[in-house]
């Protein structure tokens, strides 16, 4: 069997409604470069099929910035590096109302409310709900949430309030995560996918890549997200930040990215495959090929710590390549 014979008998497994082995998302993610477009085509076709032509647009909301107690090396919000970003605390409900408002007029689906700290003290996360009860009383946008390590209780609270997903990004591979992190560990960011999920929560999970990674590591980490079958992955593209111990990192070639997009669709593919943080500087389309390679998702409007393609101008990118904003 050649490698596009290969390729297409995959996709079938798929179409027939099963699950390819790990042996042949190892060889999918492997194939020779010559082959990657007929893999990105395949991809496409897959999503196309599962999830139609709708591109799923996310806003984000970084609602508690910097100081963070938690030492990811990639991180410009980590309180462990000088990195020059600006410094907030939570703002009254009525600002995020504002925004909030402003990201559903152009066209969002969702709002992200995201804040810096390990986990939420008692009383922010009592201001947090009620920043989502403010924001479903007088905007009506679905509310996701990613506030770090959740109690149950927490969890059920998020529920209650009308919340659709939680994210917890597994940021890299477990084989790799001790370098990227040492203050807390894998097993704790597992543990608050549990916890999201036991409380009823959809799932958003999935991590950064180029981080110094192998392939085999970001295949480790793309058959554990296969594992957990969230309703939404979002794969970033590192941006190195000056000031972090990541600030020299070497970019990813573009068809590494293509490559990791593509097989994740093939495990998953039902989900809503995110591009988000460093499509814009990453990729020399913004996330056009992305597009038409597994993914049917982006974050625009700009990041945590970074600004984005204006909205209009990401409408008009999905609209250009025939797909629906």
């Amino acid at each position: 069997m050649n490698t596009l014979e290969f390729i297409k008998e995959c996709q079938e497994k798929v179409f027939s409604g099963n699950h390819i082995s790990v042996d042949d998302a190892k060889k999918l993610l492997d194939v020779p470069e010559e082959y990657l477009k007929d893999l990105a085509r395949c991809a496409n076709e897959i999503t196309r099929d599962f999830n139609g032509d709708k591109v799923d647009v996310e806003q984000l909301n970084n609602i508690k910035k910097n100081a963070c107690s938690e030492d990811c090396t990639f991180c410009g919000q980590s309180a462990f590096f000088d990195t020059g970003i600006e410094s907030y605390q939570l703002p009254e409900p009525e600002d995020v109302v504002i925004k909030a408002q402003k990201a559903k007029e152009e066209g969002a689906e969702s709002y992200c409310l995201v804040a810096a700290w390990r986990e939420p003290s008692t009383k922010d996360f009592q201001k947090v709900c009620k920043i989502i009860t403010e924001i479903n009383e007088k905007v009506g946008i679905s509310v996701e949430c990613s506030l770090g390590f959740l109690t149950i209780e927490q969890a059920k609270k998020l529920k209650e309030l009308k919340v659709k997903r939680y994210n917890h990004n597994l940021e890299t591979a477990k084989s790799k995560f001790s370098e990227i992190c040492t203050t807390h560990t894998y097993e704790d960011r597992l543990k608050t996918l549990g916890i999201a999920r036991d409380a009823g929560l959809e799932l958003c999970t999935g991590g950064i890549i180029g981080l110094g990674e192998t392939r085999e590591q970001r295949l480790e980490l793309t058959l554990e997200l296969a594992r957990l079958y969230p309703e939404e992955v979002t794969i970033n593209i590192l941006v190195p930040v000056p000031g972090t111990p990541l600030e020299l990192q070497t970019d990813l070639p573009n068809s590494e990215i293509v490559r990791m997009f593509s097989v994740i669709r093939f495990l998953l593919p039902e989900s809503v495959i995110k591009i988000s943080g460093g499509r814009e500087t990453n990729l020399d389309d913004s996330g056009e090929e992305l597009l038409q390679s597994g993914a049917n998702g982006i974050i625009t409007a700009g990041y945590l710590t970074m600004g984005g393609n204006e909205a209009e101008k990401d409408r008009k990118l999905i609209e250009k390549i025939g797909l629906k904003a």
